[in-house]
């Protein structure tokens, strides 16, 4: 009996280690700042929709769209906050957060968010603030962007052209089986493109409207950020 207890005893000892080195994964959810217009979430492929609103628990495998004229602001994992454009279609792919195993210290070490673009216009702000990981990425097409440091950009997207312009920062964009482009701030590519290098933004009218709508839209999803330790839903 005594053996079969310290047993018991070890296993779990292990399990906890095992947890504690490896850290936990948890769900967690997409956390609405702001809503204005008609704006939807749910399963797109049994088409079920409800609205959003401030108290909508959006997670991953969800669509959010939005109709012509609407506007919502997201806060998808500490330090990745966007806003979607009306008119817009995406998918949540991936949330994901990885806690230390330690419950007493309660830390996370990784934060990870994957969307994809179908269609419209998303302003993205990222802003890792802490020693924990966050790691985004959008994709449109197939154009994946993956900012690994402070920046602001957009992306737009027609199903058939996508184009990305950094407002702050700088970004990296890559096409499978090319090689990554960096797109600085002021400048902007298009994909498929028949530029061989970037383009800047002061030359071109879309993209002054881009880089002008990001800077003034990244100033909002920060300030809506700084109140929003209280509302996290993890």
């Amino acid at each position: 009996m005594r053996h079969s207890v310290l047993a018991v005893y070890i296993a779990l000892c292990s399990l906890l280690a095992n947890g504690c080195s490896k850290g936990i994964n948890q769900a967690t959810a997409v956390t609405v700042f702001s809503v204005k217009g008609k704006v939807v979430f749910g399963n797109a492929e049994r088409n079920d929709f409800q609205p959003v609103t401030l108290k909508s628990r959006i997670h991953d495998g969800d669509t959010v769209r939005s109709l012509n004229g609407a506007l919502v602001d997201l806060a998808l994992i500490p330090g990745a906050f966007a806003e979607l454009s009306g008119d817009s279609d995406i998918n949540i792919e991936e949330l994901k957060v990885t806690k230390d195993g330690n419950e007493t210290a309660g830390g996370m070490r990784d934060r990870s968010a994957r969307i994809r673009l179908n269609r419209g216009k998303i302003i993205v702000l990222f802003t890792p603030s802490d020693r924990s990981a966050s790691q985004f990425t959008i994709k449109a097409r197939e154009l994946t962007i993956k900012p690994d440091s402070d920046c602001l950009f957009c992306v737009r997207t027609d199903g058939k052209t996508t184009r990305v312009t950094c407002a702050k920062g700088n970004i990296n964009a890559f096409v499978e089986s090319q090689s990554p482009v960096a797109i600085g701030a002021g400048y902007f590519q298009e994909w498929p493109t028949a530029h061989k290098g970037l383009v800047l933004g002061a030359d071109d009218a879309t993209a002054q409207i881009d880089i002008s709508e990001s800077l003034e839209i990244g100033e909002r999803l920060q300030d809506q950020a700084s109140g929003w330790p209280n509302r996290r839903p993890f």
